[in-house]
């Protein structure tokens, strides 16, 4: 696999036993249950990233992370953002439980003006790399702790499309982001605290101004923080 900058943090180490895998599926069959109306009780040892992940990768779930615990339906919003794909008026997920407590617990009312982050696999020939990710804010937030209790809405994967393949260095990546264009309701919802949230102590602080420039110069260069 092509080597990746340590900037890049990877999945953290976690029990994918028989196991744990069967408390997982009986917790979703009770989320579905359940339904969205009340947050699902989580009473698992196993860490919520995990389980979010799980049902990722088998029970054609993406996520959605807010600071808005009551939300019946998502309705298709304008987007801001870089990319093609990414500046469209929908109903934007995440293939991973990881990135998506991340839009969960940042308070951008506390002092946040600046985010930045990703969530991708390497694709090279028939091997698809871990997950790697990156989270970043400005960094005169973090005095502030700008961090929140937030919601976790999982939601049907039906009508979403993941982001198309895109290249860095030469090497095909794959995208965690998938939009919607039309209205999705969620199937059910899971409270997420900031101490739920496994690399807290790992969002990188940044200087907005910097950045911007930085893009200017070389536009591909994500996330242009060589220096820090």
């Amino acid at each position: 696999m092509t080597p990746i900058p340590s900037y890049f943090l990877t999945q953290p180490q976690a029990d994918w036993g028989a196991e744990t895998i069967a408390s997982f599926d009986a917790l979703f069959a009770k989320a579905i249950e359940h339904g969205a109306d009340t947050p699902l009780v989580y009473d698992l040892t196993a860490p919520k990233w995990q389980f979010l992940n799980y049902l990722c990768e088998q029970k054609h779930i993406v996520l959605h992370g807010s600071g808005n615990p009551h939300i019946a339906e998502f309705e298709p919003r304008q987007s801001n953002d870089v990319s093609e794909f990414g500046n469209r008026r929908a109903v934007y997920a995440a293939s991973d439980g990881i990135w998506a407590m991340y839009f969960a617990i940042v308070d951008r009312d506390n002092h946040i003006t600046s985010l930045m982050n990703v969530c991708f696999y390497l694709q090279e020939a028939r091997d698809k790399s871990e997950p790697y990710y990156f989270f970043s804010v400005n960094g005169d937030a973090l005095p502030h702790s700008p961090w929140r209790t937030g919601t976790l809405y999982l939601l049907p994967k039906e009508t979403f499309e993941q982001q198309p393949p895109m290249f860095y260095h030469g090497v095909q990546i794959e995208s965690a982001q998938w939009a919607s264009l039309v209205p999705v309701k969620p199937l059910a919802k899971l409270t997420i605290e900031p101490y739920d949230f496994p690399f807290l102590d790992q969002i990188v602080p940044q200087d907005p101004s910097i950045i911007r420039e930085r893009a200017k110069i070389d536009p591909d260069g994500f996330p242009w923080m060589d220096e820090i």
